[in-house]
């Protein structure tokens, strides 16, 4: 079982335009509201494959009863923690060559109550899982070491955990040592305060983050594949082939339970980096924000190149 938190899910209003263009006027070509959020992502992904998935996340207002609905026809169980605010609406144009602009509410503020529940519910989980991915942002009224504490849990437990955060969150959880983190380019720049160009620049990046406390860290790249620095020290690039991108949107969340299902899977940690941007990559192929399927995923797979940098 693969347990997934979206501590902040959302509604995601998914808008694709002929042209992403500004002080001019662009046509919608389509709109699509589906349930949002990294981790609920994932278990779309895992269940996709075949494998076993919880979703867990908060509900909370008008919003949360459409999450309620569309989560109901995903075909994985899902675990509702309510709250009393109205969970975040987040909005992304995107058009057909693969530019988007994502903008995203905060999310709804947390009483101290109703973060513990959420922490008690996901601890009353652990029994039974092999891995705990722990996925987006926090809302408001939760506190950075939110993560870090489950993290802790989860090891006590016997289960693995993946990290796909940012900013404070992502800082404060790695001193509990999780299992393998996910950053993208623009959080690992954010995280380490400087930029990333070259990819000299990715490699010795995902090392360093490495040392910060991770086991093993997925560095995603987006069009260009990703790198793993794992904890047997050895760092591996994936590269994809060239596909026509519709929307990436979602892609990392891909990226990251392909990953995590392919460990399950019995495979090595470069062939799971392989799996996972092969999923991310035939997920960008598809209109809207969509996932793969394992067929599509299996397509990809055999065309993206595995090298071993270090």
């Amino acid at each position: 079982m693969i347990l997934t938190l979206t501590a902040n899910p959302a509604i995601d209003r998914n808008v694709t335009v002929d042209r992403l263009v500004f002080d001019d006027r662009a046509y919608i070509l389509d709109t699509r509201k589906a349930a949002g959020g990294r981790g609920i992502n994932a278990s779309c992904v895992i269940h996709a494959f075949g494998g076993k998935t919880l979703a867990i996340a908060i509900c909370g207002g008008k919003a949360g009863k459409q999450l309620e609905e569309y989560l109901g026809c995903c075909g994985f169980p899902c675990e509702l923690v309510r709250v009393r605010s109205e969970i975040r609406t987040n909005l992304t144009i995107a058009d057909r060559h693969g530019l988007a602009i994502k903008l995203n509410e905060i999310g709804p503020e947390l009483s101290a109550a109703e973060v513990a529940r959420l922490e008690k519910t996901v601890r009353s989980k652990l029994a039974g899982a092999e891995w705990l991915m722990l996925c987006g942002s926090l809302p408001p009224g939760v506190p950075a070491d939110f993560y870090a504490r489950l993290i802790r849990a989860a090891e006590e437990a016997g289960v693995r955990t993946l990290l796909d955060a940012d900013e404070g969150a992502l800082e404060a959880a790695m001193e509990a040592h999780p299992t393998v983190v996910t950053p993208n380019q623009q959080e690992a720049e954010r995280l380490l305060s400087r930029a990333l160009l070259t990819r000299a620049h990715f490699q010795e990046a995902a090392e360093r983050i490495r040392g910060m406390g991770a086991s093993n860290v997925v560095l995603s790249l987006g069009a260009r594949g990703a790198v793993g620095a794992f904890e047997d020290g050895s760092v591996w690039e994936a590269i994809p082939p060239r596909v026509e991108a519709l929307c990436p949107i979602g892609a990392g969340d891909a990226l990251a339970a392909a990953f995590v299902w392919a460990l399950t899977q019995e495979a090595t940690r470069p062939e799971a980096l392989q799996w996972g941007v092969a999923a991310g990559t035939a997920s960008a192929r598809l209109p809207g924000v969509s996932f793969a399927t394992l067929e599509q995923t299996r397509e990809i797979l055999a065309r993206v190149t595995l090298e071993r940098a270090a």
